[in-house]
């Protein structure tokens, strides 16, 4: 962006809680003076945010892991950007910043879930993916809730969205003996087994997934990441080994459920396998994501581990349409929007 900002800040506003896929009526876009800090504050010129399937479940009323986006309050959204004005000794004038922004062009921060990042490093997208709550989300959610330990088959599903690709390149990178994707599209299979080193790829549009992790997963399944519920969730209950451990990280399937969420119709195959299902939110790992984020960073610079941004151009306006990528699949790899 400019290093002169215009004297304009434009947002998007929660309108209307969303009954199934958000709709245009459900947005409101908001133009206010782009704001000035106070004691302890600084603002921010905004230059990419994150768009993550979470933000559906932020539009609902009602007790979560996080309280709701309200109506009328700008959507929340990870974003990076730069620092242009400061009263706070900690984010000095040009530095480059991660914090939860907001879907705006640019924002005012009293520091708080403010980190620096250096942009000489990984590009400002990165830190919104691979090095944010993404990576995060995968390193943890597969070794600490998960549990993935060396020979272990690993399956994952929505395994060409932002999330499911990095866990299954860290499953390769930790010594998994076999690791599956779940993805829709033959090109998004191909992605992941010729450029990410997966073994083995699942197209759930054109395959019967349950019959084709008897191929693919040979010696059944010690780890399912799952990231989108429904009826693949089901699939892979059927192909657990003795002791499996099944985290749930998302259901994307289920997000605009207009009739209630589909919960797993074959949850006795966890007592049969002595198997365990456990929901993990990335939060709740904070105190180390210093120490992923610097192993991550590690696995980038030696080439171990890919980061792809999916990047769309257009700035906030275009946030309602690309939002709904993400329901759709249209995205390969962590969805962000250039402001």
């Amino acid at each position: 962006m400019s290093t002169t900002p215009s004297s304009t800040n434009h947002q998007i506003r929660l309108a209307a809680r969303p009954s199934g896929l958000p709709k245009p009526s459900d947005w409101e876009l908001v133009e206010e003076p782009i704001p000035t800090p106070g004691e302890g504050e600084f603002a921010v010129a905004v230059s990419h945010l994150s768009l993550d399937p979470a933000m559906r479940g932020w539009m609902n009323a009602g007790a979560s892991y996080i309280d709701p986006v309200e109506v009328g309050d700008v959507m929340r959204a990870a974003g990076v950007g730069r620092v242009i004005a400061s009263e706070h000794p900690g984010f000095p004038v040009e530095a480059y910043v991660y914090g939860n922004f907001g879907i705006q062009e640019y924002a005012l921060s009293n520091g708080k879930g403010a980190l620096l990042i250096d942009p000489t490093i990984a590009p400002l997208p990165t830190y919104l993916g691979t090095l944010g709550m993404t990576g995060m989300t995968a390193y943890f959610g597969l070794l600490d809730v998960g549990a993935m330990k060396e020979g272990d088959t690993v399956v994952v599903s929505g395994a060409a969205g932002a999330v499911g690709s990095v866990v299954g390149q860290i499953a390769k990178i930790k010594g998994a003996g076999r690791v599956v994707g779940i993805a829709g599209g033959a090109e998004k299979c191909r992605w992941l087994v010729e450029e990410l080193g997966f073994d083995a790829a699942i197209d759930y549009k054109a395959e019967d997934v349950r019959l084709a992790l008897r191929t693919a997963a040979p010696a059944r399944i010690d780890v399912y990441f799952d990231n989108v519920g429904g009826e693949i969730l089901d699939a892979a209950l059927t192909r657990l080994a003795r002791g499996a451990r099944i985290v749930i990280c998302g259901a994307v399937s289920q997000y605009n459920a207009t009739e209630g969420v589909r919960g797993p119709a074959n949850y006795l195959s966890l007592l049969v396998s002595r198997a365990s299902m456990t929901g993990m939110v990335v939060f709740d790992f904070a105190p180390r994501f210093r120490q992923a984020a610097t192993e991550i960073a590690g696995w980038i610079a030696d080439g171990s581990l890919i980061s792809r941004e999916d990047i769309v151009e257009g700035g906030v306006t275009a946030f309602p349409e690309t939002l709904l990528k993400l329901f759709a699949g249209e995205n390969i790899g962590k969805l962000v929007l250039k402001v």
